[in-house]
């Protein structure tokens, strides 16, 4: 696989990674365009197919394993599978692009490990737990045991920040933008 830079954002759930993800690919002068991760998931009310993920069955995304079709992939959650299709990096690259994730922390250091040279990995962090809590009860979108499976994870999450590039605290959001898009535009033009 050759191609452009690639640039991951990680954190747990509810950390404004995706915000940032967002708010870096409004930024023309970098060059950016998103990879849609594969899901084995039912979308959210308000995600599209091929927009916020190529929602998928689970036994799809089992035989697109056994295909040796994805770049990386995790079983995040019993029988909920999340991963990057090489096919959607190579179709990235053929369009001359710079490709951002919003990822795992698990997914992020494995295309880390596999391109090492070509990857800016970015771990947002979170203020603190019970912020994080706030955040996830506040999106209103999970049941109070999805939220404590997230915070649960977060902790485990959380320890793996020192493998990464750069961690950006997300404490205060606009800090958080201005740092990010600094991080990115200095890494591409590198």
């Amino acid at each position: 696989m050759k191609g452009g830079k690639l640039i991951v954002f990680s954190a747990p759930s509810g950390s404004g990674k995706t915000t940032i993800v967002r708010h870096l690919l409004e930024q023309e002068q970098l060059n950016l365009a998103f990879s849609v991760s594969a899901a084995s998931r039912a979308p959210r009310a308000h995600e599209k197919d091929g927009e916020d993920y190529y929602f998928i069955s689970t036994e799809q995304f089992k035989q697109h394993i056994k295909d040796g079709d994805f770049l990386e992939w995790e079983e995040v959650y019993r029988d909920n599978f999340y991963g990057t299709l090489k096919s959607e990096v190579e179709r990235l690259w053929a369009q001359g692009k710079n490709v951002i994730f919003d990822i795992d922390v698990v997914g992020g250091l494995r295309i880390k490990k596999k391109f090492p040279d070509k990857t800016l990995a970015v771990f947002v962090k979170i203020p603190s737990v019970d912020e994080l809590k706030i955040r996830l009860k506040n999106r209103k979108t999970e049941s109070e045991e999805k939220i404590n499976m997230r915070i649960a994870k977060a902790s485990i999450e959380m320890a793996t920040a020192p493998q990464f590039d750069f961690i950006i605290v997300n404490d205060n959001l606009e800090k958080a933008l201005k740092e990010s898009e600094e991080l990115v535009a200095k890494y591409i033009t590198e």
